[in-house]
């Protein structure tokens, strides 16, 4: 196996969650009810922010230097996106409520590739298409300001389809047989069946079937 079959191998076997996290359904999962801008808002700030504090947590002990570098990169870069998000709200700030499934999860991960696999495989593979999602919300919206918001999630989109990229060619270097790749598909499959899991929850409490279209 190689990065770009890893990849292929993912959007596959978790084709339902990837589905269900780029459906209109996870709008209003993310918003709590009927998707509007400032609750969307609010939760794309805060998961930018739990991506920060996940990869911030990870530099602390890492003890590949390439590995560790690249998180860093990834630190500064959610810090971007979390400020970007949060500067199209009034006087935002972190919850405090915990990290969310997807995060305590990746939190808990201590081996290198599997840090990899999660954070920089998994993690993206759910951001493409929650950002996605929310691209397309805002350009059914009418004015300027839905207009810039589009265009601020298709630039954190982009950047996070560079983060995805490298993680797949640090996995290339990092994973020497079947064994390695194995333990990495689960890994970041896992980490996308959480996320969809989480968005399913979210639905449920809302009393919203996740398993039927809109």
């Amino acid at each position: 196996m190689d990065g770009e079959t890893l990849r292929g191998r993912l959007e596959t076997d978790e084709s339902a969650s990837l589905s269900l996290l780029g459906s209109p359904r996870f709008l209003r999962a993310a918003a709590g009810g009927d998707p509007a801008p400032e609750p969307l808002l609010d939760a794309a700030a805060e998961s930018e922010h739990a991506a920060r504090e996940t990869f911030r947590a990870w530099v602390a002990d890492e003890s590949d230097a390439e590995a560790r570098a690249a998180f860093e990169s990834v630190v500064d870069q959610e810090h971007d996106h979390r400020e970007r998000v949060a500067a199209e709200l009034d006087g935002w700030a972190p919850d405090d409520g915990g990290a969310g499934p997807m995060h305590a999860y990746l939190r808990g991960r201590d081996a290198t590739v599997q840090r990899i696999a999660g954070g920089m495989v998994g993690r993206p593979l759910v951001t493409l298409r929650t950002h996605g999602r929310l691209i397309a919300f805002f350009e059914g919206r009418d004015g300027d300001v839905a207009a810039r918001r589009a265009d601020l999630f298709r630039d954190l989109r982009a950047e996070t389809a560079a983060v995805l990229d490298e993680g797949l060619a640090l996995l290339d270097d990092r994973c020497a047989g079947d064994e390695d790749w194995e333990t990495v598909r689960m890994v970041a499959g896992y980490t996308i069946r959480v996320a969809g899991d989480d968005t399913a929850d979210a639905l449920r409490s809302l009393e919203i079937d996740p398993d039927v279209e809109e």
